[in-house]
């Protein structure tokens, strides 16, 4: 099985285990640690990049030439748009969503999509190409996994600050896909000198580099 299939694996194996930590369950409907997100939102999104991947594998449709990651990004709406923006309160709403039936449900329902791709990523041919259908393009499996993977990790940053608990620790063959990807983003976002004066000149950085 490739390396970013393996990583999503382990990094959704951590975030499930952080769907069931009861101070989940306890904050369930506070506020979370992201601007008009409730912590049950937040944990409905987090388990959401299971609900994707799940949804894109049985290979309905007709497949089109996959784009590369920064035309992914590129294209998609909600990455420079606000928080009002339609693409951004969808998110939101869809994250409410997976969640309405509690956290208990929602633990659940994440392992047992987990349990699925555990089985099913392994057996995917090197090459496989994904539609997305929500987005209206394809893209290679490997690549859609490295979106997922992100999410996953930044999402969980975000939910254990959200609750009060410590993030959970990740192998460096997971978050080091995740650093690449957002360098690259950030990079095509902001220019490579903006990118390079924030990691090695803090008297001449930019205010911020932000991917998105």
């Amino acid at each position: 099985m490739g390396e970013i299939r393996q990583s999503y694996l382990v990094a959704a194996t951590s975030a499930v285990s952080l769907l069931r930590h009861p101070a989940v369950g306890a904050s369930w409907d506070k506020p979370s640690a992201l601007t008009e997100f409730s912590v049950s939102g937040l944990a409905g999104h987090l388990a959401h990049q299971l609900v994707r991947v799940g949804d894109v594998l049985p290979g309905d449709g007709e497949v089109q030439e996959p784009i590369d990651l920064i035309d992914h990004y590129s294209r998609s709406p909600w990455v420079q748009a606000g928080l009002d923006h339609e693409s951004n309160v969808s998110v939101r709403r869809g994250g409410e969503a997976v969640a309405a039936n509690g956290p208990a449900a929602l633990a659940e329902r994440s392992q047992a999509l987990l349990d699925r791709l555990s089985a099913a990523l392994p057996a995917e041919p090197a090459d496989r190409v994904v539609m997305l259908p929500w987005a209206g393009w394809c893209l290679r499996l490997d690549d859609f996994l490295l979106t997922r993977l992100m999410e996953l990790v930044v999402h969980s940053d975000d939910l254990a600050a959200s609750v009060g608990v410590d993030t959970p620790e990740l192998p460096a063959a997971v978050n080091e896909p995740v650093v690449e990807l957002l360098a690259r983003l950030a990079v095509h976002r902001h220019g490579a000198i903006a990118v390079i004066r924030t990691l090695s000149r803090a008297e001449r950085a930019p205010a911020a580099i932000s991917a998105f």
